[in-house]
């Protein structure tokens, strides 16, 4: 019997030292990489604001200063797709957050940070673990549907968060709780960076903190570590954000059909020459002649003060141009309607970028023929989504690429009469001072895709 009794006890010291091998060796399996040293900002700078950071004992702390804009640790390393995982702790009158995939750029509002945040929310709405967008977009994935989500939050503990970040697809959990599932293609990389708020001149807030440690990432085999969500995912292609519902914004394509619109030239839809794929709205290439083939295609509503967003993306060499304050009825004959025009063109490659009536006006974002864009003007690579924003509010015209405003004119002003006198539109009565108009996409001969097509408007008015 002791023999036996000794054998069983080998046996199952054998058989719970493997299991505990084995656990361990699970856990290492997994290739995380540490971004927080035990006593260091190594691989961290400071942008933004004048708040102040410290590394004790491998936990990051935030502290909040006066009269300062949001202040942020960010890694050197720039990231793409990756898992992330990190714990907090913040002090219940703060809001934070954590930026991932995000930038600062000398071009665009002088360097601000921008780009997804994973908010850190402690007030009674409790968001923590939605999705906001830094300067730009503000919220994209809020947490009012999410009520488990916002009850994971512990106020004054610790909290943990993972993340995951895989093409367009951006998934968090909080303490384990599905958080936000956001499917939106905007920014592919940036950094990863932790923000201490803004507080302004508030004195009860002065001194405030925010902790993080633990942090760490994964950067490859994802797919393997990938966890499944089971929220449904909110979509930012051809759908208007939160806050664009918010503040008026309206879909000006629904994505799907070619409801709203119309050929220029025809009481109907082109037949030819455009299609609808991967919900994009795509003009076809035919040779590179002006509305020879679909022919352009413009709203049926006409509009007059307006804000116009439009995603496009060229293919190489490619030309065309969203046009407004459009009248179709002016222009009968051969090649497009008539209207103003924001031009986009492929400047290193297409012959357009060094002709028109004045030097550059027909360069990428510009007004056609009239104004150049700023040639410091953020342009993404050709295949790459840009997105163009035209603001015309009481004659005041602004064109904007990429978030950065690149030209500005008075309609109907003297300076823009005497350009449009030295132009090719000369001969063409009241041209840009319509008091409305439609809004143009311009069949060019050359492919180019368009989505997001969004409006905002004091009023519509229908024809």
């Amino acid at each position: 019997m002791k023999v036996f009794n000794l054998s069983l006890f080998f046996m199952v010291t054998l058989l719970v030292t493997g299991t505990i091998y084995s656990c361990k060796d699970d856990k290492q399996e997994i290739p995380w990489i540490n971004l927080i040293s035990e006593n260091s900002l190594d691989g961290w700078n400071i942008k933004g604001g004048e708040a102040t950071y410290q590394n004790k004992n491998g936990i990051i702390i935030g502290t909040t200063a006066a009269n300062t804009p949001n202040t942020f640790l960010t890694t050197n390393e720039m990231y793409g797709d990756f898992i992330f995982e990190i714990d907090f702790k913040v002090d219940s009158t703060m809001n934070s957050g954590i930026q991932i995939r995000s930038n600062s750029l000398p071009y665009y509002q002088n360097g601000r940070v921008h780009g997804y945040q994973v908010e850190i929310d402690p007030s009674k709405r409790a968001w923590s673990g939605g999705i906001y967008d830094e300067g730009r977009r503000k919220w994209l994935n809020p947490l009012q549907d999410n009520p488990a989500a916002q009850n994971a939050f512990k106020q004054n503990e610790w909290n943990h968060y993972r993340v995951e970040a895989i093409g367009d697809t951006i998934k968090t959990w909080i303490n384990g709780v599905p958080a936000a599932y956001l499917i939106d293609d905007k920014t592919a990389s940036g950094f990863i960076g932790l923000q201490v708020h803004s507080i302004g001149k508030n004195k009860e807030k002065l001194g405030k903190q925010v902790m993080w440690k633990d942090a760490k990432i994964l950067t490859e085999n994802l797919t393997k570590y990938s966890k499944k969500s089971p929220l449904e995912p909110i979509v930012t292609k051809n759908n208007l954000t939160f806050n664009e519902k918010k503040s008026g914004w309206e879909m000006l394509w629904d994505g799907k059909t070619t409801k709203g619109w119309r050929g220029a030239k025809l009481d109907t839809f082109p037949e030819k020459g455009w299609i609808i794929e991967n919900d994009e709205l795509i003009v076809l290439a035919s040779g590179g002649a002006e509305s020879a083939a679909g022919g352009d295609i413009v709203t049926i509503n006409d509009y007059s003060d307006f804000e116009l967003q439009v995603d496009f993306k060229l293919t190489p060499g490619a030309n065309s141009g969203i046009k407004y304050y459009v009248d179709t009825e002016i222009n009968k004959g051969p090649g497009s309607s008539i209207g103003l025009e924001y031009q986009i063109l492929d400047d290193a490659l297409h012959p357009d970028a060094k002709l028109g009536s004045h030097e550059g006006s027909r360069t990428l974002a510009s007004l056609y023929d009239l104004i150049k864009a700023n040639p410091n003007k953020p342009i993404k690579p050709i295949g790459e989504w840009n997105t163009a924003h035209i603001k015309s509010i009481n004659n005041n015209v602004e064109h904007w690429l990429n978030g950065v405003k690149v030209l500005e004119y008075k309609r109907g002003s003297d300076d823009f009469l005497k350009l449009v006198s030295e132009s090719k539109y000369a001969k063409w009565p009241n041209f840009g001072v319509l008091d409305k108009g439609q809004i143009l996409l311009q069949d060019h001969g050359d492919k180019v895709s368009f989505r997001n097509i969004k409006i905002r408007v004091p009023n519509v008015k229908k024809k």
